[in-house]
């Protein structure tokens, strides 16, 4: 969700009530809502130039790398935007909340590398844990927070595969327990990635399938889009390719005109 946030901000703050945007003044604004990037090129296309001050863009592209997001600790290895045209509400720019007087599309294609997502790990442990231990510990009614995951690690494989790796500790133990998980990755209606055919074992037993099972569909409702249209906001998979090291991803994305995400950057930075 702030991954999109942040390329919605930086988009509409491109649209200003006095219509002068450029080029370099759109990068800027891109820029505002990183907190680093190595490379990033914008490209403003409007014609004619009278149509800003309508609030309207006929298309952005941008291609960016090692841009890292100011709310999250990730880096994005690549990352390559371009809209349809974008119609903004005049009697909205400078308002705390713009409005479009259409949806706003884009495609998308974002390039992950396993050390970027290693480095994120941490703070996504917390997520991931509070499903996933009541599992493994058999017994739902029996408190788990006295355990905790750690030195957590991440493996893109080829063929659309991933290897999770990580420590189950107690408070109370010394000898924490390895648990390693393995799955295969694909695409559900365009708008869901399911896990596929995976496994878990603990100190290198197997865990019982149906236990492995539930985890999996639990991930999976997590990881589904149609989350994101209660914020007006439609996400279509068009290609997720997992190969050794490297997570490719291509999805096209419209916001609509009710989206809650329509924030005017300039004014207001929340964070969804």
């Amino acid at each position: 969700m702030e991954f999109f946030t942040i390329l919605l901000s930086g988009i509409l703050g491109l649209v200003t009530p006095a219509g002068l945007v450029v080029d370099r003044t759109a990068e800027n604004a891109i820029r505002s809502q990183l907190q680093h990037a190595e490379r990033l090129e914008v490209r403003v296309d409007n014609a004619p130039s009278y149509q800003l001050i309508q609030g309207k863009v006929e298309r952005v592209r941008l291609a960016g790398r090692g841009l890292r997001l100011k709310q999250q600790n990730i880096r994005i290895a690549g990352l390559e935007l371009e809209t349809d045209p974008i119609d903004v509400e005049p009697r909205s720019l400078g308002k705390q909340k713009l409005k479009l007087r259409r949806s706003l599309h884009a495609g998308v294609h974002v390039l992950l590398e396993q050390s970027d997502l290693n480095q994120a790990l941490p703070t996504l442990i917390a997520q991931i844990q509070a499903f996933v231990i009541p599992e493994l510990g058999g017994d739902r009614s029996e408190s788990t927070s006295n355990y905790k995951f750690v030195n957590p690690r991440l493996e893109l494989l080829a063929n659309n595969r991933l290897r999770f790796q990580v420590q189950l500790a107690a408070e109370d133990d010394d000898e924490p327990l390895a648990i390693v998980a393995e799955s295969g990755l694909a695409v559900k209606g365009g708008r869901q990635i399911q896990l596929v055919q995976p496994t878990v074992t603990v100190d290198r037993e197997a865990v019982a399938q149906n236990i492995v099972d539930e985890i999996a569909m639990n991930l999976s409702q997590e990881l589904d889009f149609r989350r994101l249209e209660v914020y007006g906001l439609q996400v279509r998979i068009l290609q997720l390719k997992v190969a050794a090291q490297k997570l490719d991803l291509v999805t096209f994305v419209r916001v609509d005109p009710s989206s809650s995400l329509l924030q005017n950057p300039s004014l207001q930075n929340s964070k969804l």
